[in-house]
């Protein structure tokens, strides 16, 4: 990179942490927050399912050890809170599941995703899982449901599968490949995920995990670089170790090049034909409602998010209030911004459209962003369209990543209900919050 482009992406980081510094100073709600619809908007339904078997150390999303009973009570209310929203009026021609592992509860999650597809007019369903749960024979309950299944394998190799605890629980490379082939093209797109730039790792093992990956044949391939923040990165180096040499740009460019025949569908997603339905909703659906617990929704402008707590997410939903217990509120131009990263994310803006949906003008608003991001290569505009370098693609999976850190940071905040509990408003960003350590849940029937 050169001095424009190092430049850049220092000025970038730093822009996105004040960003994130001034959206995060939320509200603690008394009441939940009614949520209304837009007739001139639509929007996603995103679902949270908040357990896992095994937790991973660079995991710092919102989950609980499974346990059957507790996960019934939670899809009962889940679909509860489903209604809920319908009766408000909502409607989503799409959905995404996420966690935690989604399959953890087959029976559960299909009568669940049955539900949202007989009240809505959802047309796609994307969901995650885990190389434990892509048994063919409960693959095929959920034909003519889930369109997208997405299983983080996250590493074909050996060793590193052993370091992150995930050898023994989800099988050496040789039984994940044969667990994958044996699941595909039972839903109509299978995804593989990856991390690279792991502590550690070399350009043969990444090298090897592409191409193994290849080799089995998705429909699609995310690599996700490792995301490491102050929550993870000291479970991270207890595991995998500490990097000597950040080769994060390097192997990006090794991953592009090794996809050069695939279609990119964003800055980390690679398909063998273009398509938008990928992990990263955002891209595609500005405007999103999350149902379930530490589920977050973006509405006009908002930041909502539910409880976290599973005994306080049961008690809203039995007494048929909505389940969220704070709000972000944030300004025209940081909208703009979030919006604008969501979508160049993608490798390109349709200037005229992003306009006409924000009811603003992109190039004025964010004039000495742009041209920042002109001058170091990262953007040029082409007719009315603004389209992504090679070095702008690495730019904004930087930016993506951390966002996503910072939101790591709004979840380890609120699963702690003593730091919560009787304040007014927290400011997220000043929070001085503990390495993120696995949850339990002591569940009482309300």
């Amino acid at each position: 990179m050169n001095l424009f482009q190092n430049l850049a992406l220092k000025y970038s980081h730093i822009m996105m942490e004040k960003s994130l510094e001034k959206g995060f100073n939320v509200e603690l709600l008394k009441e939940p927050k009614e949520k209304n619809p837009k007739e001139d908007k639509t929007y996603m339904l995103y679902a949270h399912i908040p357990f896992c078997h095994t937790f991973c150390p660079y995991c710092s999303f919102h989950k609980y050890y499974y346990d059957e009973e507790l996960a019934k009570i939670y899809f009962e209310n889940l679909r509860k809170e489903i209604i809920l929203i319908k009766e408000k009026g909502f409607n989503f021609t799409s959905m995404y599941v996420g966690g935690g592992t989604t399959l953890i509860h087959e029976e559960e999650l299909l009568k669940t995703l049955e539900l949202c597809k007989k009240i809505f007019d959802i047309k796609e369903i994307s969901c995650e899982t885990d190389p434990n749960h892509i048994k063919p024979e409960k693959l095929s309950m959920f034909k003519g449901i889930i369109d997208r299944l997405s299983c983080g394998v996250q590493s074909f190799n050996d060793d590193i599968l052993k370091k992150v605890a995930r050898y023994n629980k989800f099988g050496s490379s040789q039984m994940l490949q044969e667990k994958i082939s044996k699941a595909m093209n039972i839903l109509p797109i299978f995804s593989i995920d990856l991390i690279f730039n792991l502590p550690g790792q070399t350009i043969e093992q990444l090298l090897n995990d592409l191409t193994i990956a290849k080799s089995l044949a998705p429909q699609q391939i995310t690599t996700y670089p490792l995301m490491k923040s102050g929550l993870t990165k000291d479970n991270i180096a207890k595991s995998l170790g500490v990097s000597i040499q950040d080769n994060e740009f390097k192997f990006y460019q090794i991953i592009r090049d090794f996809f050069k025949d695939y279609q990119q569908n964003n800055g980390w997603s690679f398909s063998l034909e273009k398509n938008t339905f990928n992990d990263e909703y955002v891209s595609s659906h500005h405007e999103y409602l999350g149902v379930g617990s530490g589920a977050f929704s973006f509405l006009d402008g908002e930041l909502l998010i539910n409880a976290f707590d599973l005994n306080d997410y049961s008690k809203l939903i039995k007494e048929k209030q909505n389940a969220n217990i704070a709000k972000a509120n944030f300004d025209k131009k940081e909208i703009i911004k979030y919006v604008f990263l969501t979508e160049i994310f993608a490798g390109k803006i349709d200037i005229e459209r992003f306009n006409k949906t924000l009811n603003c003008n992109l190039e004025k608003e964010l004039f000495i962003e742009l041209l920042g991001l002109k001058i170091s290569g990262a953007i040029k505009k082409e007719g009315n369209f603004l389209t992504t370098s090679k070095f702008g693609q690495y730019l904004f999976v930087v930016l993506m990543k951390d966002f996503y850190t910072g939101m790591d940071l709004v979840r380890a905040v609120f699963r702690d209900n003593q730091r919560i509990k009787n304040k007014n408003f927290i400011d997220i960003m000043k929070e001085n919050v503990n390495p993120l350590e696995p949850a339990s849940m002591e569940f009482k029937a309300n």
